[in-house]
């Protein structure tokens, strides 16, 4: 099978790019990030297909890694091959909601149905597994020496142990195995004491059957049980109405903001005072008192102020203080004047008072009048404050207080009718616990009955059972005989597997290490030793690079054998896989691979000396840069 053109739609960071390749050799360089890992993996999904996984797995599976970076409805691609004369192309899509694909045979020019023989033959009979394991080579990607001895050992006892060989005793062992465990159950081994317990059993059930709990007492529970059920949808019935009844006098109140009576009274009673403070502040700002109180102050203040400067303008003497007091007493000017300012600042000063009191109490009787006219606007739907309107408000306070009071009294009436319907929910279940209990011991009965007649007829039942028991234990005789002598032709075949990869690899090392160690030999512990002319050399004493030609050795022995009955081969894929090889052994690995493999051969690569030592060593090879 060769690898013609990938024809990549939507596959990663490539978008409509196609890829070309040649028989023999072909060498795709590119440098990091470039995108090789991603054309290696296109070329796998194109064959095998990718599915998406499940749960957190689908974070970083391949599908989710791939996905286009661009335009992500064209996550598809084609590739063409040729294969027993015949060019064929295959075409699939990776969508999620539309997964197709399709194989088409260019050469005859019509679409084929993707069948999985068809498949296989293309495939050269490989699965995804043997190609991950076999001819898709990558580096050995362990950090440490002893890392890759050991990832060297476990890739030999897989080959050992499985091979690929799909010889299906596995599934033939387990299917003996299923089998053996169907007729183990269809063994009765307590078939002989039972038939001789039988009779037992019969007695037994006779004398349950006529004990006094089985009487039938079930029409009595049930006549009881209905009769509470009635009596409980009748208080539902009460108590639904007066839930109804409650909720429409909660929401009166509610929408009065009333919550219980005693917000109610407490309302009242804060409307009642502030109406007496209205009564009293409305009196006293009616009075003239107050007024006229202020204008005499403000009067006798002007005469107190008008003889001061009478008294200040005369000087010392004057003829009022002449005829009242002796000649000798002198009254200085000022000092009469401010006496009579003093006198007349405190005459303003009562005046202003008396008119700050008036100002105060006309206000205080604004903040009462809006909070009854408010009160009564919200109530009375009329504003106007009066006795009558007062008279009016305490009736309608009255009025919530007695709904408020029903309200409780049906509140407690609800929770007289739940505990009703509690004790007679209580009632209805005991009676229905007492008819569950009556119809299972009726159930019982019946089924002891049952019993009864079938123990009747088990002892001739029982004969039979004891002849197919022998005839059941012969057969899983057969079965472990069976599965006995698969186990040892397993062995023998896996033992024979080993054998050739042995052989196989060996004959491939010679060729790679450029006759530094003919072989390799792998014990019966899998413990692998390199041989040279003189001695045996322990795997984990060789070098790294020494390790990755093993490992490259034991792939391509490995698809060898698995591919021994394929009329061709699939193309060898190397990603970066010589990146452990200096250069001397990187030019014996290209020399040997382009003159051991008659297939095709593609490398990728991010150096360009395997281009430049092909060249110098005139090795035909095509050069692919991305």
């Amino acid at each position: 099978m060769r690898l013609i053109e990938l024809q990549i739609k939507g596959f990663g960071k490539f978008h409509d790019r196609a890829i070309p390749f040649q028989d023999g050799l072909n060498v795709v360089y590119g440098k990091n990030e470039a995108g090789k890992s991603t054309i290696h993996t296109f070329i796998r999904g194109m064959l095998f297909g990718i599915q998406p996984m499940r749960g957190k797995a689908s974070k970083n599976d391949l599908y989710n890694k791939y996905e286009p970076w661009e335009n992500s409805g064209t996550y598809e691609g084609a590739l063409r091959l040729e294969h027993g004369g015949h060019i064929y192309r295959i075409e699939r899509t990776f969508q999620k909601t539309r997964k197709e694909f399709c194989l088409i045979d260019e050469t005859l020019g019509k679409s084929l149905p993707p069948e999985k023989a068809l498949m296989d033959e293309l495939l050269c009979g490989l699965s995804e597994t043997a190609y991950n394991n076999t001819i898709s080579i990558g580096q050995l990607k362990c950090a440490t020496d002893a890392g890759m001895v050991t990832e060297l050992k476990n890739y030999i006892a897989n080959m050992n142990n499985t091979g690929n060989m799909a010889l299906n005793i596995t599934k033939a062992t387990d299917f003996l195995k299923v089998q053996k465990k169907e007729l183990e159950a269809q063994l009765v081994p307590e078939a002989a004491r039972s038939y001789t317990s039988l009779l037992g059993e019969i007695k037994a059930l006779e004398k349950e059957i006529s004990a006094p709990e089985y009487e039938n007492q079930l029409p009595a529970y049930q006549q009881m049980r209905a009769g509470a059920r009635s009596r409980i949808e009748e208080k539902q019935a009460e108590k639904e109405a007066l839930l109804q009844k409650v909720a429409r006098g909660r929401q009166v109140l509610s929408q009065n903001q009333f919550h219980d009576i005693q917000s109610i009274r407490d309302y009242q009673e804060r409307t009642q005072d502030v109406y007496r403070d209205y009564q009293g502040t409305k009196a006293s700002c009616e009075k003239k008192s107050h007024r006229i109180f202020s204008l005499t102050a403000f009067f006798l203040a002007a005469c107190f102020l008008m003889c001061g400067a009478y008294f200040y303008t005369l000087g010392e003497w004057n003829p009022i203080t002449d005829g009242l007091f002796d000649h000798n007493i002198n009254f200085p000017a000022p000092a009469v004047f401010a006496v009579m300012a003093v006198f007349a600042a405190l005459l303003c000063l009562m005046g202003v008072l008396s008119l700050w009191k008036i100002k105060r109490l006309k206000k205080e009787l604004a903040l009462s009048a809006q909070v009854l006219e408010e009160s009564f606007s919200r109530h009375l739907a009329d504003k106007t404050i009066s006795q009558e309107a007062m008279d009016a408000f305490l009736a309608r306070m009255a009025e919530f207080q007695r709904l408020s009071a029903a309200m409780d009294k049906s509140e407690e009436n609800i929770a007289q009718l739940t505990g009703d319907i509690s004790a007679l929910q209580e009632k209805q279940n005991s009676c229905s616990e007492v008819i569950e209990k009556q119809q299972k011991l009726q159930w019982e009965l019946e089924k002891k009955l049952e019993l009864l007649s079938n123990y009747k007829t088990q002892m001739e039942v029982l004969r039979r059972t004891l002849a197919e028991n022998d005839r059941i234990s012969q057969e899983i005789a057969a079965i472990d005989l069976a599965r006995d002598t698969m186990t040892e032709l397993s062995a023998s075949i896996r033992d024979s597997f080993g054998f050739y990869l042995n052989k196989t690899a060996s004959e491939l090392i010679g060729g790679i290490t450029g006759g530094i160690y003919t072989s390799i030999s792998i014990d019966e512990n899998l413990n692998a030793f390199m041989n040279t002319p003189s001695k045996l050399v322990p795997l984990e004493q060789v070098s790294s690079g020494t390790m990755d030609q093993v490992y490259l050795a034991l792939r391509l022995a490995a698809a060898k054998l698995i591919q021994s009955e394929a009329s061709e081969q699939m193309p060898l894929v190397f990603d970066d896989s010589f990146v452990l090889y200096d250069e001397d052994r990187l030019r014996s690995a290209l020399k040997w691979l382009s003159s051991a493999y008659a297939g095709q051969i593609i490398i990728f690569t991010c150096h360009q000396r395997e281009a430049q030592m092909l060249t110098a060593n005139q090795i035909p090879y095509t050069l692919i840069t991305i």
